[in-house]
């Protein structure tokens, strides 16, 4: 048996509008529609708009939507961890009206990010248990939760649910931005505490919910390339996973660039003005001891634009043999 597993940072799958309301009344008999339609936002218990550090959240444009939509379409893979999906609905609506129903199954949990993406699980495959880590702590925070994003925990059955195929892990680390207004050397030492925090806290997870023997898969956005400092916790640990995506292979060349990427294990570009470019593979899939060796494939679907076709992430799939 043969199964595929992907991840791909959607990069800001919002809905299509921002805002509810609704007509207070029509006049009788009144059955014209007139070309121009205007909202007066008054009470704000009939409406909501979605704001995000004083701006309007707005929707993701439409081509590049329907680009990642055909990026999933030309994967196709059986189970798709993917991250920054606004909510449950947005992933249901993704998936029927752009994906054409691919995937009959679907998870997602409100996380606790103040830009509202979220992480989800797209499959073929029937989903068992699944279980929102969002409320975990940090001993050196216990009062805060430490995952923005959520880690979300999800079983994947076989097609008649009699038992568990392998258990996955997405979750998407916190992110190097910050603010102009904002020390960049503090900045970036804070974003580097908490993606260490969130790092530990993945393995603490993963060592009380699994056993040495466990088909597991760790996935997700983690900001950071395997070897990076804050990732040590679960990247150079006990646990034993295995780098699925260390060697993998590109569906077409990188476009051409100064300085070209160094491999082909890269799915995030970066251009600091001024600066070459950086490559890093900032989209994990980690492998348990139990299922590394079942590992047959490792593939990253390779932007056309330096800016990312539809996504400034590039999705990476693996394939087991089960």
């Amino acid at each position: 048996m043969r199964i595929t597993i992907g991840t791909f940072n959607l990069n800001n799958l919002f809905s299509r509008y921002n805002f509810s309301g609704q007509v207070e009344a029509i006049k009788k008999n009144d059955t014209g529609v007139s070309s121009k339609v205007t909202y007066k936002f008054t009470e704000g218990d009939v409406y909501r708009l979605r704001t995000f550090k004083g701006r309007l959240v707005k929707t993701k444009d439409k081509d590049d939507r329907a680009t990642i939509a055909a990026r999933v379409k030309a994967m196709d893979v059986d189970v798709l961890a993917v991250q920054e999906v606004e909510n449950i609905d947005i992933l249901k609506t993704f998936n029927h009206q752009d994906l054409g129903s691919l995937y009959p199954y679907y998870t997602l949990i409100e996380g606790n990010d103040p830009r509202l993406i979220d992480v989800g699980l797209l499959s073929k495959y029937p989903l068992g248990q699944v279980t929102s880590w969002h409320q975990a702590v940090h001993a050196e925070d216990p009062d805060e939760p430490i995952f923005g994003r959520d880690l979300l925990q999800v079983e994947v059955l076989n097609p008649t649910r009699r038992r568990t195929l392998f258990t996955v892990f997405n979750t998407h680390l916190k992110s190097h931005f910050v603010d102009f207004r904002d020390d960049p050397v503090a900045g970036k030492q804070k974003n580097d505490t908490r993606r260490r925090r969130q790092a530990e806290t993945v393995r603490r997870i993963i060592e009380d919910q699994t056993r040495p023997n466990s088909r597991y898969i760790l996935t997700g956005d983690m900001n950071d390339p395997p070897e990076a400092a804050p990732l040590a916790a679960f990247a150079n640990s006990d646990l034993g996973l295995v780098n699925a995506l260390a060697a993998p292979t590109e569906t077409r060349p990188p476009k051409a660039d100064t300085p070209m990427p160094p491999g082909p294990a890269w799915t995030h570009r970066f251009k600091p003005s001024g600066k070459p470019a950086e490559y890093h593979l900032y989209d994990h899939i980690w492998l348990s001891p139990s299922l590394a060796p079942r590992q047959t494939l490792a593939m990253i679907d390779r932007r056309t634009k330096h800016g990312g076709d539809g996504s400034d992430h590039d999705p990476a799939w693996i394939e087991l043999d089960l």
